[in-house]
């Protein structure tokens, strides 16, 4: 027998299966417009453009901008984002490949949501699939089927529609808004307006206040139609900012009474924080046009609101504000720019006013940048301002000698302690105190004040050997003098805070301490009763005071002091004072007001404009300092500005193709003076995680601060990006990465 003829011995009935060839489907392309326009959500900046695919007639109907999609590419399947439909491609049809599957049953990027990306990534030198990444969530399945019941009939209900309750809350906010602010029917009047408009908020103290005077902007906008984005700092703000709202008789988005798998309300949280299927079901409410208020922290500025609509964010200067992936948008010139787009509203609402703000403020010409431009800014009346502030005084050296204080050079003096001695016999006092841990930085021996560059007014950092080098620019300080006593010694400053609540027992004897932290056993306290005891708390996670009467209502400390007021001086970043004076101004808040016998102290040394501006509450003193001197240097913002680092090999030729370096951006004229456009470059450390640090010695990492002015700002962004994306397309092995408007320089 042949080895032709040879078969595997079989059982009767267990015969082997006839292998049957395998036959590709045929796939018919649709009629109309067969080709889709894809945004892959691929990350590379030399792949930021969209790609050609194909559309089979069964998925028609289900194909549509804006949804969600999976497609092979590079021999992997991959989702996207259908960004339009066309009727021919450039690319020959031969080439093209067909969509493998439909994945989302609705668009889950509008029209309007799709310009607002490719705006957004224009602005900030990155590309729309780095966009899509952060805006739209991971999609998760059962939450489209939720969406079901939304289309049943009856299942509707209508979201321009205000309750009683929250009409009447709505009225007395506005009562107090109109008496409290100047230009108060100015703001009213933008908000309702058709055209864009810009504001800026300096809210008034007072337990929660700020929440209350966004919560009047947010009704201020359903009330006129529109749709309304906030944007809050952190979690705990926004979890604050709702329960103001929730006071005011909103519901937050939730399971109804009726189907517990429909979700209704009338507002909803957003934030990357969030469980997968509770961020995806509240984004689908926003898509759908279920909701028309949204608060959030950061993932909350790309929200898929439609038409007209407010956009307002809270401390539009921290730190958080910056995102953490490419391109690095920041979400106060998102929330601005998506304002425009929208021909709607911006209000960046703050206690300490930022140089940002402040700029726009005194900004009188349009700007062809539209992350910035002219702003109104809107304060309160100075008799509000007087009457809802506490009796704050500033106690440093000069005062107490004044006093005749024995005990000047104490952290906490006698004067301070006869105050709060007296407030304690009232209530609760709160006493702020640094964030833990240890740096340092230089001082002038004879001054103590911070020891800054020459060049760039940036902070000295301390070396083993030679002069010391400015974090900034780079230049090494030789043969420094102090700018105030022109003094020529320098010294180390350690700052620090510990052990405070085992100092404050010898002073407070008997008396019930509360210790609120993140780094504590018990962490941070959200609530106390209002009753004498001590808080020890540092910056953001002071406890809320209950008040005592059954309404819910917050009460207020009868009298707060801020410890260590001298660590805000050695502070490095460039918006040091800014920050500094922002966290003094959010602890003086939770005081009750004069008129009901609060009293803030500020103890110990302090830059004077900081010291002046919280005491008459009014931010734009120290803004107003902080932005003169940052014109003498032409300094962000009075010039628009990117941070470029990387491998310095890398860094130095994107500069030369980017024209800073010998090209038409090499001098920057401030004043009619030409200046050299980039700072730098400035050595950095190797990342700290395992995976990104290469070889020890292997290379040179550096960081160069570029400057143009506001009017190049996004050609210069068109700039970089270019120049990323033809490094990635090299395959050059060396860092290279930049961020447009960087809030820290370091």
């Amino acid at each position: 027998m042949s080895s032709s003829d040879a078969q595997q011995p079989a059982l009767d009935g267990l015969a082997p299966p006839k292998r049957r060839k395998r036959t590709s489907a045929t796939r018919i392309p649709a009629q109309h417009d067969p080709i889709a326009q894809v945004v892959l959500d691929v990350q590379a900046t030399h792949l930021g453009r969209t790609f050609d695919y194909l559309i089979q007639s069964k998925d028609d109907e289900a194909v549509r901008p804006g949804v969600l999609i999976r497609v092979r590419f590079a021999g992997r399947l991959i989702n996207g984002i259908v960004w339009n439909r066309v009727a021919s491609s450039a690319t020959p049809r031969s080439s093209l490949r067909y969509i493998e599957r439909v994945m989302s049953p609705n668009a889950l990027v509008s029209e309007q949501m799709r310009q607002d990306i490719t705006d957004i990534a224009d602005a900030y030198g990155g590309t729309r699939a780095n966009i899509l990444r952060l805006a739209v969530p991971p999609r998760v399945a059962r939450i489209d089927d939720e969406q079901r019941l939304l289309m049943m009939p009856g299942s509707r209900r209508d979201t321009t529609a205000l309750n009683e309750v929250t009409l009447a809350w709505h009225r007395r906010e506005s009562e107090r808004v109109a008496a409290s602010y100047e230009s108060a029917g100015a703001l009213s009047q933008g908000i309702a307006g058709n055209a864009f408009s810009a504001f800026v908020l300096d809210t008034l103290p007072g337990p929660l206040q700020w929440a209350h005077d966004a919560g009047w902007l947010v009704l201020e906008a359903l009330r006129a139609g529109k749709s309304a984005v906030l944007v809050l700092p952190d979690v705990r703000t926004l979890h604050e900012m709702a329960e103001v709202l929730e006071s005011a008789g909103m519901r937050a988005f939730g399971p109804g009474k009726v189907h517990q798998s429909a979700w209704t309300g009338d507002f909803v949280c957003l934030g990357s924080s969030m469980p997968p299927a509770e961020r995806y079901r509240s984004y689908l409410a926003l898509a759908t046009g279920q909701v028309r208020c949204v608060i959030g922290t950061r993932a909350a500025m790309y929200a898929p609101v439609e038409g007209p609509a407010l956009f307002a964010i809270v401390d539009d200067g921290v730190y958080q504000n910056a995102d953490g992936h490419m391109p690095y948008a920041n979400a106060r010139g998102v929330q601005r720019l998506r304002a425009m787009n929208h021909h709607g509203s911006f209000v960046a609402i703050s206690f300490a006013r930022s140089p940002v703000s402040q700029w726009e403020s005194e900004v009188s010409r349009s700007n062809s940048s539209p992350v910035t431009g002219p702003s109104r800014p809107i304060r309160g009346l100075p008799a509000v301002v007087k009457d809802s502030t506490p009796w704050i005084r500033w106690l440093n050296r000069e005062e107490l000698s004044r006093l005749a204080d024995p005990t000047i050079g104490a952290r906490v003096p006698h004067t301070a302690v006869s105050v709060l001695n007296k407030a304690l016999q009232l209530g609760p006092v709160l006493l702020s105190v640094p964030h833990d841990g240890v740096t340092q930085v230089l001082s002038c021996a004879k001054c103590h004040r911070r020891a800054q560059c020459p060049r760039c007014t940036g902070p000295l950092q301390a070396r083993s050997s030679g002069a010391p080098r400015c974090l900034w620019c780079g230049a090494s300080a030789v043969d420094w003098r102090c700018s105030h006593c022109s003094a020529d010694r320098l010294q180390v400053i350690r700052v620090g805070a510990a052990g405070t609540a085992a100092e404050l027992r010898q002073l407070f004897r008997h008396v019930p301490q509360v210790i609120s932290t993140p780094h504590q056993p018990r962490g941070i306290v959200e609530e106390i009763s209002d009753k004498a005891q001590i808080v020890i708390a540092t910056p953001g996670a002071e406890p809320h005071v209950r008040s005592a009467v059954g309404d819910g209502l917050h009460a207020g400390y009868r009298a707060v002091a801020i410890l260590d007021a001298w660590t805000g001086l050695y502070a490095p970043g460039i918006d040091a004072r800014i920050d500094t004076l922002d966290t003094w101004m959010r602890t003086v808040a939770q005081c009750l007001p004069r008129s009901k016998g609060g009293q803030a102290l500020l103890i110990g040394e302090a830059d004077p404009a900081c010291a002046q501006s919280l005491m008459t509450w009014n931010p734009a003193v120290l803004a107003a300092k902080e932005l003169q001197d940052r014109s003498e240097t032409c300094m962000p913002p009075i010039a628009a500005s990117a941070c470029l680092w990387g491998g310095r090999e890398a860094v130095m030729q994107t500069l030369q193709e980017i024209g800073v370096l010998g090209g038409d951006y090499a001098l920057i004229e401030h004043d009619g003076e030409a200046l050299p456009a980039f700072l730098g470059p400035v050595p950095i450390p190797q990342p700290r995680t395992i995976g990104a640090r290469q070889l020890e010695g292997a290379d040179d990492r550096v960081r160069v601060l570029v400057r143009v002015t506001p009017e190049h700002r996004d050609e210069l962004a068109r700039r970089l990006r270019t120049a990323i994306g033809r490094h990635m397309a090299s395959r050059d092995r060396q860092e290279l990465r930049f961020q447009m408007d960087p809030k820290n320089l370091i």
